[in-house]
């Protein structure tokens, strides 16, 4: 099913840009939170595709995916307390950022979307498909896991994805980034420096209630009931989440298939035309 792709009810002053790479940014109230919303507005129309960030990261970090991906409006926006969006007033939970993401929708008035979730956003996406499922079409899953009941990492990466420092000190980040996101930065840790030079920090405190956001959680119990069609992307040198989780997944939805990226944990950003090309082949079929 098609729909109309109306313009989001934003500020009088904002304008639409007149490329498609890009995002236009504007603070928009959603209930009593501030949300920082990027848009990246579409010339053709069509179903919009939301996404949902990793922890710690904001909007910025996947404009490389973005920007590699055909003509197609794009929606994301800064959880609160990371990036732009301003601290909750109290700590929250998976499914609280995606009654979030729903009643952003709904404000800008878009009816249907298809989800894009990487890492910890990959668990919001999930969560966000089970609660909204008439409003998410289809699914894309990167990177992620079901949750605390998952194939985990080295002892060693979660331990240093248990604190922000990666975001704060330059120079450990350079020594670790390998470690953490695999792949290319293995050979070439001066990729981090580019990866984390759009991070905007506001505080330990957002941080640490994404990761209590997600204590606790886990799809495996209703994952096997997500009936929209699927695309569980993962990375083959992926320290943070091993591939298997992927192929777990995969076995516990019906309507699931398997990418496989023979790069770390932030394909969507070293492999981003790659990655693009596959999203993009699978929000077209039918």
């Amino acid at each position: 099913m098609t729909q109309p792709d109306p313009q989001p009810r934003m500020s009088p002053g904002a304008r639409k840009p007149p490329a498609i790479k890009g995002f236009l940014f504007e603070m928009v109230k959603v209930g009593n939170q501030r949300l920082r919303v990027g848009i990246r507005h579409s010339r053709k129309g069509g179903i919009p595709l939301l996404l949902f960030n990793g922890i710690g990261g904001n909007a910025e970090l996947l404009q490389p995916f973005v920007d590699a991906l055909p003509d197609r409006t794009v929606i994301t926006f800064d959880i609160p307390g990371v990036g732009h969006s301003p601290m909750p007033s109290r700590p929250y939970r998976l499914s609280g950022i995606a009654r979030l993401a729903h009643l952003l929708l709904q404000q800008l008035g878009y009816l249907q979307v298809d989800v894009l979730g990487i890492s910890w956003g990959g668990t919001v996406a999930q969560q966000f498909a089970r609660d909204y499922r008439r409003q998410c079409r289809k699914l894309i899953l990167a990177a992620t896991t079901p949750g605390v009941i998952m194939f985990p990492g080295k002892l060693s990466t979660i331990l240093k994805m248990s604190s922000p420092r990666r975001y704060l000190d330059v120079d450990y980040a350079r020594r670790i980034v390998g470690d953490i996101y695999g792949g290319v930065f293995r050979r070439n840790p001066e990729l981090g420096r580019e990866h984390f030079q759009h991070v905007r920090w506001q505080s330990r405190l957002g941080y640490y209630l994404q990761l209590f956001a997600i204590s606790g959680w886990s799809s495996l119990p209703w994952l096997h009931k997500l009936q929209q069609p699927t695309l569980i992307m993962v990375g083959q040198d992926d320290p943070i989440t091993p591939p298997a989780n992927g192929r777990l997944m995969h076995v516990m939805m019906p309507n699931a298939e398997l990418w496989h990226s023979q790069c770390g944990h932030l394909f969507l950003v070293t492999e981003a035309e790659a990655s693009a090309a596959a999203v993009h082949t699978f929000l077209q079929q039918p």
